[in-house]
């Protein structure tokens, strides 16, 4: 047998695994590049070390299958923890990958040398220092079994670079354990079933473990059966097509009227693949009183964390709906959903509000308002399109169905409760890389797009057409909301010197337009579809009014609009 170095074996592998990308930014190539030089698997070169952990979060969080980034020793590898932050919070799987400093040195202050086990010890799932060569293939394995089975999250593999160049005969590739469902206990099963069907008003809360194990199918069937509406938590997002008559959009900050409404008046609550966290629940103070829990998670650790159920379930969410409905066939007669009093209640209402909508949104008063904007873009870009979102004052609009309706199943990329500013802004590259025959759209403020608008050139150079929609307030506008609240005391929050978007978007080889007036939104947005299909990213940037707020937004922090 042909013996191959340390980082020949790790490449081999992820070949064997069908990796297609890697995204970070080289040192030395002998570490991990000069391998990947004889392999199928493109490079993509970013321009901070952080955009490839964002990257791998939004392909992983497509593929369903572990997102690859890579950064040199020291300062490069403390760049991906943002990513791998977030990945650790939305169960998002990932595969970070280190040089470090080379073992015959450790300790004596060899060049770049950090505490980088130490960096990621919290935050992943598993983290390991190849020792050897030959335990190159088998660390590989395990890191991407890890990844994807249980709860789904970042694990971290790291290469002295001695190891790395070090000869192994031992190269063979082991495959590594795909996604493991875990059935639930039958016991609960029954027990959750016996409260679903005596249940007058049940609510359906689906989050990113939901989404991960593919049950949408499932839960429309259930949804259906028993007329629940189903909400989600952005995780979630794009478990069920928010067309559908029994989507009321999502929980928490991002919910609408009807959301609330269904939400606040349940007597049962179905929890799938949530962890209720602060932002999902408004701090664990919208739950309906006196209404029952489900809490259902592949994770045990995961049940009561923060909300007490009355059945808790461990397991994966598309079996545990299968048995609830095999349980409950025979025992409900189900109806046609139009003849259903509680389906033909909620249709009516979903009407009503989405006639007030699109009143609100053919709003012509300048500055433009964002809720235009975002309901024009998912209207130009079509239901196929994959929105990655940030999470500020403004792209919050984009959360907020039926402004944003995702169309098509993992029709979402957001980030999970860390919110990283700039995730969306680099990482709808590593979306579009991963569903490169899908429309991909980012939703950003001039805050966000600064720290990451670098990235523009990957779009181009790796042929990745993706459009930016940048909502420009010329400020941080959630914490100038909170200093305008304070007496208006502003500090540090308005961008009183702002570069040139559209000057940056064209010397980076991307279509890039302004848009001040709101008769030009449909137009421009046009404009950048356009230039998406002809292989072109795009950035529109439009200059919106920094006061106009979600309806959910100000329900879930009153005190700042008294």
């Amino acid at each position: 047998m042909v013996s191959k170095r340390g980082w020949d074996a790790i490449v081999e592998g992820l070949g064997a695994e069908g990796v297609g990308h890697v995204f970070g930014l080289p040192g030395h190539p002998d570490a991990l590049y000069d391998s990947l030089y004889d392999s199928d698997i493109e490079p993509v070169l970013v321009r901070h070390e952080a955009s490839g952990s964002f990257m791998a979060y939004a392909y992983g969080k497509m593929r369903r299958s572990p997102g690859v980034c890579f950064a040199s020793p020291g300062p490069g590898v403390a760049n991906l923890v943002p990513g791998v932050l977030e990945a650790w919070s939305g169960c998002v799987p990932m595969l970070a990958l280190g040089g470090s400093a080379p073992l015959t040195h450790e300790g004596e202050g060899a060049f770049q040398e950090a505490p980088q086990m130490e960096f990621f010890r919290g935050i992943t799932k598993w983290g390991f220092r190849v020792p050897r060569a030959d335990r190159a293939s088998w660390a590989l394995s395990r890191a991407l079994t890890l990844a994807v089975n249980g709860k789904p999250g970042p694990v971290y593999l790291e290469v002295p670079f001695d190891v790395g160049q070090e000869k192994t005969k031992e190269t063979r590739h082991h495959p590594s354990i795909p996604f493991v469902r875990t059935r639930p206990d039958p016991d609960a099963v029954k027990r959750a079933a016996e409260l679903l069907l005596v249940a007058e008003r049940p609510v359906i809360v689906a989050g990113g473990g939901a989404l991960y194990s593919g049950c949408s199918a499932e839960l429309v069937k259930l949804a259906e059966l028993f007329a629940a509406p189903v909400l989600t938590t952005p995780s979630g997002r794009g478990v069920i097509p928010e067309d559908h008559p029994l989507s009321l959009g999502q929980v928490g900050l991002y919910r609408t009227r009807l959301g609330r409404d269904a939400y606040q008046s349940a007597d049962l609550i179905i929890s799938l693949g949530s962890r209720n966290e602060e932002f999902q629940t408004a701090a664990w103070s919208y739950y309906p009183e006196g209404a029952a829990l489900i809490q259902v998670d592949i994770d045990p650790s995961e049940l009561g964390r923060n909300l007490q159920p009355a059945v808790p379930v461990v397991g994966d969410a598309k079996l545990f709906i299968q048995d609830m409905l095999a349980y409950a066939r025979g025992r409900v007669k189900r109806a046609p959903l139009s003849k259903m009093p509680r389906v033909k209640g909620i249709v009516e209402a979903t009407a009503a509000y989405m006639a007030e909508v699109y009143a609100e949104c053919g709003d012509s008063s300048k500055p433009i308002k964002t809720k235009r904007v975002i309901y024009e873009a998912c209207r130009v870009f079509g239901p196929k399109t994959v929105l990655v979102n940030e999470n500020g004052s403004q792209d919050l609009w984009s959360y907020y169905w039926p402004y944003w309706a995702v169309g098509a199943l993992d029709g979402c990329v957001a980030p999970g409760e860390q919110t990283c500013m700039g995730l969306a802004v680099a990482g709808c590259i590593g979306a579009k890389l991963a569903a490169p025959e899908r429309p991909v759209v980012c939703t950003t403020g001039d805050g966000a797009f600064q720290m990451f608008m670098k990235e523009m050139p990957t779009a181009v150079q790796h042929k990745a057409p993706v459009t930016w929609v940048v909502l420009n307030n010329y400020s941080l506008g959630w914490i100038k909301l909170h200093e305008r609240a304070n007496r208006e005391r502003y500090i540090a929050v308005d961008f009183e010197a702002q570069p040139d978007f559209v000057k940056i978007a064209q010397a980076s080889g991307c279509y890039g337009v302004q848009v001040t007036d709101p008769g030009d939104v449909k137009k421009a947005l046009r404009g950048a579809k356009k230039e998406n299909e002809r292989g072109v990213p795009a950035m529109v940037e439009f200059v919106v009014d920094p006061w106009d707020f979600p309806e959910g937004f100000k329900e879930f922090q009153p005190d700042l609009f008294r």
